[in-house]
């Protein structure tokens, strides 16, 4: 029996997806959460095999909150989930130690298929996401991915302020001092060619890093 958790931040979309779960045969939903630090908190007791996680999320978001699961629980796979089909950083999510990447709009059979690859310890991208990612190589679009530039912490630092978080809380978030708070946001904008946190919003919106919310 495959035990899987699922962490997302919209309870309609948890929802959504243990309907498609439960009908599935040796999958058994174990738990639900709604941030990354909540499904870090449950995993000891939940026991999964693998994570369905989506990638935007407030706080430390599912990129961070998949290096960490990885780091702690190396037996526990990951697929990242994201809504948008750009995939502007497969690259960062491999890195954290996801084996599979599906956009939310999958069909039910290729949920399930992601699901049994991963957990046998097999690669999985959403067939969607792979064929925007061949597109983007045949143009020599994928080198002009801005965010691919940033380092992990860079980019732990840019979602908290995208999502809005000022110096201190990234601090207290990242358990860091203001002033190398400081100095991340210094160095992001520089290789972003930025200067204000609008811009870094409207940059990732257009990547699909963030979600526009009206």
């Amino acid at each position: 029996m495959i035990r899987v958790m699922l962490v997302d931040d919209h309870e309609l979309v948890r929802t959504g997806f243990r309907l498609i779960l439960d009908n599935m045969p040796d999958v058994l939903v174990v738990g639900e959460a709604e941030s990354g630090e909540g499904a870090l908190k449950l995993i000891p007791e939940l026991k999964p095999n693998l994570v369905l996680m989506d990638v935007n999320m407030p706080g430390m978001g599912g990129i961070e909150a998949t290096r960490r699961i990885r780091h702690n629980h190396s037996d526990i796979q990951v697929i990242a989930i994201t809504v948008h089909t750009d995939a502007p950083f497969p690259s960062k999510l491999h890195e954290a130690g996801a084996l599979g990447y599906l956009t939310k709009g999958c069909p039910a059979s290729e949920m399930l298929d992601a699901i049994k690859t991963v957990v046998s310890g097999k690669p999985f991208l959403s067939a969607e996401i792979a064929q925007k990612m061949s597109l983007a190589r045949l143009s020599g679009m994928d080198s002009e991915l801005p965010f691919e530039s940033l380092s992990r912490r860079e980019m732990q630092v840019m979602m908290l302020i995208v999502q809005g978080s000022k110096n201190q809380d990234i601090s207290d978030t990242m358990c860091i001092s203001p002033k190398t708070v400081s100095t991340y946001r210094c160095r992001l904008f520089e290789k972003l060619c930025i200067e204000t946190d609008a811009e870094l919003t409207l940059l990732a919106i257009r990547y699909g890093v963030a979600e526009y919310e009206a």
